[in-house]
C-alpha cells in the first residue's frame, strides 16, 4: 500500500472569534489573512535575499550544520542550524510559529535554487561549441555531471538562461546568484512547519472540517494580544473522500476571499511495474492531442483490436492561440508605455494618462494570463480523465506515454495541436498518472524516438513510412496519413505511432526502472515488434439467429419490377391554383415540404418571444451551435473537445500467421 497525496481548494466564507464569540464576516477575514499572509512574505523575501550569495549556498550545499550536525529534512529545522533568522520590523510582534512557517518557506525556495545551481554549473562546465547539436561524448560528459532524473527539456532551458547571459555579458555566469536574482515569494503562509500553538485542524463529518488559527487583529500587532484564535468551518469538495486524512493547509488571500489549499491523502495499492498482458499507449499526436490503441500481449506478440483512440483539441488550441496573440499585442503595449514613463518626470501633463493606461493594461495582461493558465489546466485534466477512462474500460493495468521532453515542435508548426500539446504536455502527464494511480494503473514513458517513423506492422525498425496529405494522395509530401510500401499500410501517422508505443511497452516490459525519488517509471531499452491488428466477431442479433435457425434469408433481395406495358399509363392528379383577379381555380400538387410555422411570423422589427412551431433545438444527437454532437457517450468534461466513445475490450483471437517473431536490437 501506498499514500497518495492531493490538494483540495476550499474557501473560508466566515470565521468566528473563539474568546468573544464574535463572528467575522469574508471581508474582515480575508484582511486579517492578508494580514498574516503579508508579515509571512515579507520576512520570508527579506530571508531569501539575504542568503542569496555563493557562500551561504555553498554552507546549505554541504548539508553540515554550525554544531558540525547533519541539517534535518525540516526546512526551518535546517535554517535554525545554519543560524539563518530574520526578526520582525521594530514594533511587530510576530510569534515563533510564524518565524517558523517563514524560515521552511525560505528553506524550500533556496534548495530548489541548489538544483538550479547544480544544473548551471554542469551546462558551463562541459560547454559546447554547438550547444543546440551536443555530440554523444558531449551528452555522457554531462549527463555524469548531472543529477538523476534530469530532463533535457531542463537542461535545454538552463543552456539557453546561459547563452543569453554569455551573449549580454560576453562571460559565462560565476554562480546562480550571477544569472538570476533572488526568486519571488508568494503573499501565501505555509502551515506544514506549525504545530498545535498555531493550527490545529479537525474533521467534523464526511463534507466538513473546522480550521482554528491565530490570526492578527491589526496590520501590525505590537503584542500577544494584537492576536487572536479564529474558527474557519470548512466545506470539503466531494473530491476528498471520508476516509481521506487531512494534512495542515496552506493559507492565501485572492480576490477578497480566504483560500485554503487543503492537502489529503488516501491509502492505493501499488501498481506493478511489470506483468502486464493489456495496455494502453498514447502517442501525442499532430493531428490530435492524443492518439491511443489498446494492445494484448500474447506469448512475444502485440495484437491490437484496430480501433484508435483519438481526443482531438483544435477547438482549445485555436481559442489559446487567439489568447496568447492577445497577451503579446498587451505586454508589447506594456513595453511601451513603460519606455515612455521613463522618458518623463512625474510633473509633466502626459504622465497621469499614461500612469493609468500603464497600470490598466498591466492588470488586463494578468488576467489574460491567468485566463490561459486555467484553460491548460482544464485541458490538461479533460484529457487525463479521459485516457484513464480508456484504460479502465479496456482492462488495462498499464498506460504507456511517449517521452517528448527531448524533442521540440518540427515541422508543421502551423499545427494547432502541436502548438497545444508542447503547452499543456507536462500537466497531462501528471494529471495522468494521479488519475492512474487510484485506479492502480501504472504509467510508464516509453522512448519517442522512431515511433513515427518505421511501421507497427513490419515491425522491423527498418521499413521506413511515407508520410503523405491523405490515403488519395500517396505521392504528395505531407504529415497526416501514413504508409508502408514495404506491407502496404494505410492509416493516420498517429494511430501507427500509438501501436509502436504500446508494442515497445509491453515487449519491453522487463527493462522498466522506478526512479527512487519521484518514484516515475520509464523504458529505456528500445524492443521492437510488429502489432497485429484483429478486430474482435461481432455477437450474432437475434434476427440473424432466428435466420439461421429457420433457414431463411435474413436480408431477402426485393422482387423484380414487372416492367412490360400491359396497361394503360395512369393518369397524373391535377394541379389546383387559385387566382384571386379571375377567382378560378386550377387543381395543383407541390412536392415541397410543406410550412411547419402554425402562425404567420413576426415582422423583421419585432422581437420578443419566437413564433410558435417546431423550432429545432440541440438534443442529445444532434448538432449544436458549434458543430459538435451532443453524445452521452462522447462527454469529455471539456465543451471544446471532441473524443472517442469509451467502449469495453472484447475478446479476440488471431492466427499465428498474422504476427512475425519480435526483433530486439
Amino acid at each position: 500500500m501506498s499514500k497518495l497525496t492531493a490538494t483540495a481548494p476550499c474557501t473560508a466564507h466566515a470565521a468566528i472569534v473563539e474568546k468573544t464569540g464574535e463572528v467575522v464576516p469574508q471581508p474582515l477575514l480575508a484582511q486579517r489573512v492578508a494580514w498574516l499572509t503579508g508579515l509571512a512574505r515579507d520576512l520570508t523575501a527579506r530571508l531569501v535575499a539575504a542568503r542569496w550569495t555563493a557562500a551561504d549556498l555553498d554552507a546549505l550545499a554541504s548539508g553540515v550544520g554550525l554544531d558540525g550536525r547533519a541539517l534535518p529534512s525540516k526546512g526551518w529545522m535546517a535554517m535554525r542550524r545554519l543560524g539563518w533568522g530574520m526578526a520582525p520590523e521594530p514594533g511587530v510582534y510576530v510569534c515563533d510559529r510564524v518565524l517558523r512557517c517563514t524560515q521552511e518557506q525560505a528553506a524550500r525556495m533556496l534548495r530548489l535554487a541548489l538544483h538550479r545551481r547544480r544544473l548551471a554549473a554542469a551546462i558551463v562546465a562541459t560547454w559546447s561549441a554547438n550547444p543546440r547539436a551536443r555530440t554523444n561524448n558531449e551528452w555522457e560528459a554531462l549527463r555524469a555531471l548531472l543529477p538523476d532524473g534530469v530532463s533535457a527539456a531542463e537542461i535545454r532551458n538552463r543552456t539557453r538562461q546561459i547563452r543569453a547571459y554569455r551573449d549580454e555579458h560576453d562571460a559565462f555566469p560565476a554562480d546562480l546568484t550571477d544569472l538570476e536574482e533572488p526568486p519571488k515569494v508568494a503573499a501565501q503562509i505555509v502551515l506544514a512547519a506549525a504545530d498545535r500553538q498555531l493550527i490545529t485542524l479537525e474533521r467534523t463529518g464526511p463534507r466538513g472540517a473546522r480550521l482554528r488559527v491565530r490570526l492578527p487583529l491589526t496590520e501590525a500587532p505590537a503584542s500577544r494580544r494584537g492576536w487572536a484564535w479564529h474558527v474557519l468551518p470548512l466545506t470539503l469538495p466531494p473530491t476528498v473522500p471520508a476516509d481521506a486524512m487531512l494534512c495542515t493547509p496552506t493559507l492565501r488571500a485572492k480576490h477578497g476571499r480566504v483560500r485554503v489549499d487543503l492537502p489529503f491523502q488516501t491509502l492505493i495499492e501499488v501498481a506493478p511495474a511489470t506483468g502486464h498482458t493489456i495496455g494502453c499507449g498514447f502517442d501525442w499526436g499532430v493531428n490530435t492531442l492524443l492518439t491511443g490503441v489498446t494492445g494484448r500481449l500474447t506469448g512475444s506478440r502485440v495484437i491490437s483490436d484496430g480501433r484508435p483512440l483519438t481526443y482531438d483539441a483544435g477547438g482549445v488550441s485555436a481559442k489559446l492561440h487567439r489568447l496568447r496573440a492577445e497577451r503579446e499585442h498587451l505586454a508589447a503595449k506594456h513595453r511601451h508605455l513603460e519606455r515612455l514613463l521613463v522618458r518623463i518626470t512625474p510633473t509633466d501633463r502626459r504622465y497621469a494618462k499614461l500612469s493609468t493606461a500603464y497600470e490598466v493594461i498591466g492588470v488586463e495582461h494578468e488576467r489574460v494570463c491567468a485566463r490561459i493558465r486555467n484553460l491548460n489546466k482544464a485541458l490538461a485534466w479533460s484529457a487525463a480523465r479521459w485516457a484513464v477512462d480508456q484504460a479502465v474500460a479496456t482492462r488495462a493495468t498499464v498506460i504507456y506515454l511517449e517521452d517528448l521532453a527531448t524533442l521540440e515542435t518540427r515541422g508543421r508548426r502551423g499545427s494547432a495541436n502541436a502548438r497545444l500539446s508542447g503547452q499543456v504536455r507536462g500537466q497531462v502527464v501528471e494529471a495522468i498518472r494521479h488519475l492512474a494511480a487510484k485506479h492502480t494503473i501504472a504509467v510508464v514513458t516509453v522512448p519517442a524516438r522512431g515511433t513515427s517513423k518505421y511501421c507497427p506492422r513490419c515491425g522491423n525498425g527498418t521499413s521506413v513510412l511515407k508520410h503523405c496529405p491523405a490515403p488519395d494522395r500517396l505521392t504528395e509530401q505531407g504529415w497526416t496519413w501514413a504508409n508502408c510500401p514495404a506491407c502496404g499500410l494505410s492509416c493516420d501517422r498517429d494511430w501507427a505511432a500509438a501501436e509502436r508505443i504500446v508494442a515497445r511497452g509491453l515487449l519491453g516490459q522487463h527493462a522498466t526502472r522506478t526512479h527512487r525519488a519521484t518514484g516515475t517509471r520509464t523504458i529505456l531499452k528500445v524492443v521492437d515488434g510488429n502489432v497485429a491488428r484483429a478486430r474482435p466477431a461481432r455477437k450474432p442479433t437475434r434476427a440473424a439467429r432466428r435466420a439461421r435457425r429457420t433457414r431463411t434469408d435474413l436480408r431477402p433481395r426485393p422482387a423484380a419490377r414487372d416492367r412490360s406495358k400491359n396497361r394503360a399509363t395512369p393518369k397524373r392528379p391535377a394541379r389546383t391554383t387559385t387566382n384571386v383577379k379571375n377567382a378560378a381555380t386550377t387543381s395543383m400538387t407541390s412536392s415541397r415540404v410543406p410550412d411547419r410555422r402554425t402562425v404567420p411570423a413576426p415582422p423583421p422589427t419585432r422581437g420578443g418571444q419566437r413564433p410558435a412551431g417546431h423550432a429545432p433545438q440541440p438534443g442529445r444527437h444532434t448538432p449544436s451551435r458549434t458543430g459538435h454532437v451532443r453524445n452521452s457517450h462522447h462527454r469529455t468534461g471539456f465543451h471544446h473537445a471532441q473524443a472517442t466513445p469509451v467502449l469495453t475490450l472484447t475478446e479476440h483471437r488471431v492466427s499465428p500467421s498474422q504476427a512475425t517473431p519480435v526483433r530486439v536490437p
